[in-house]
């Protein structure tokens, strides 16, 4: 079935902000493709989803060489949807991919060395079908590497012509500022920086939103809505067809604890009084503050891309209602 996306695609709303001192924008609201994008995804429901996602303004989809799964699965789905769906349409999209973690046995197959870096990104423009990434980047710190050489490694990939921009992900603050520094020096600026924030994982105001701000680069936020648990999906037990009903390994009991049910089941009517969902106001708080670019969301289906994405129709705060949800959160 042939796609055209709708016309008015960048006037629905959505918000572009400026990724750090680049000259890069990204919609408010990106597509992660963690999770609901592996083997067992039916493409129609997976092209739904992009294309739902696409004509309501989002141009950012996020993947790494490790989604699924299995592992490599989600690049393999959007590679086909690529070329099958939005191959018109590739200028206007930012495709962004990661290596870091475990993708194939033995010593270069996950990490940070310069081997395993650059193979892993060769690896996933074969999947995805593409010359080049928009942003590669190294996904996690490897205590066994120089420095050096896995920013070396990401500065190689934009000469090669093969990524645009570079990034890191889960770099606690210091280490991202010396990697941002020997980016600086080889000529590759870190455009962007990947960490976990919602409101009931906060350790990025410790430090790194501020190193990001710093160095001048942008900060997108990985699992704003906590797994789903700012949702409300869990407030009368864990649904079968949930993420932690389903067994997910990234929603275990650590993080879906009765604290955690119960701050989000108290912080509802807070949302509903701003005429919002739980989600769109977790979104809308993580958005509040300028240093946070974008904020990536998963979904499962097309009503939840909408949802997610109407928590641009509200994202101002007042004073109370920040004191509202501190007084919830220190209760946490």
């Amino acid at each position: 079935m042939n796609y055209e996306p709708d016309p008015k695609r960048y006037e629905n709303g959505m918000i572009y902000n400026r990724c750090g001192r680049s000259g890069l924008r990204l919609p408010a609201v990106s597509l992660g493709l963690w999770h609901n994008f592996g083997q067992a995804a039916s493409s129609a429901s997976c092209r739904e989803i992009l294309t739902t996602a696409f004509d309501l303004g989002v141009t950012h989809f996020d993947l790494a060489n490790n989604y699924g799964p299995p592992a490599g699965a989600a690049e393999t789905q959007l590679g086909a949807l690529l070329k099958n769906t939005f191959g018109a349409w590739r200028d206007e999209l930012v495709i962004a991919t990661k290596a870091g973690y475990f993708m194939w046995p033995g010593p270069y197959g996950e990490w940070g060395s310069r081997k395993g870096l650059l193979a892993s990104l060769d690896q996933s423009l074969k999947r995805l079908g593409l010359d080049y990434v928009d942003i590669f980047y190294h996904h996690r710190p490897d205590p066994d590497t120089p420095l050096e050489e896995s920013m070396g490694a990401l500065a190689t990939a934009v000469r090669q012509g093969k990524a645009l921009y570079v990034g890191l992900s889960n770099y606690p603050a210091e280490l991202a500022r010396r990697a941002a520094r020997i980016l600086r020096q080889m000529g590759t600026p870190c455009v962007i920086h990947q960490p976990r924030y919602s409101m009931l994982e906060r350790g990025v105001e410790d430090g790194l939103l501020a190193t990001a701000a710093e160095e001048g680069i942008g900060v997108i936020a990985f699992s704003p809505l906590a797994q789903g648990v700012l949702t409300n999906k869990y407030a009368a037990g864990v649904p079968a067809d949930s993420r932690a009903g389903k067994g997910s390994p990234f929603l275990t009991a650590a993080r879906l604890t009765p604290a955690a049910v119960d701050t989000a089941r108290r912080l509802a009517p807070i949302a509903t009084d701003r005429g919002q969902s739980l989600a769109q106001m977790a979104l809308a708080w993580v958005l509040r503050d300028a240093r946070v670019t974008s904020v990536l969301v998963g979904a499962s289906s097309a009503g939840q891309m909408r949802e997610n994405i109407g928590s641009l129709r509200n994202t101002v705060f007042s004073e109370d209602e920040l004191a509202e949800i501190e007084a919830v959160l220190a209760d946490a």
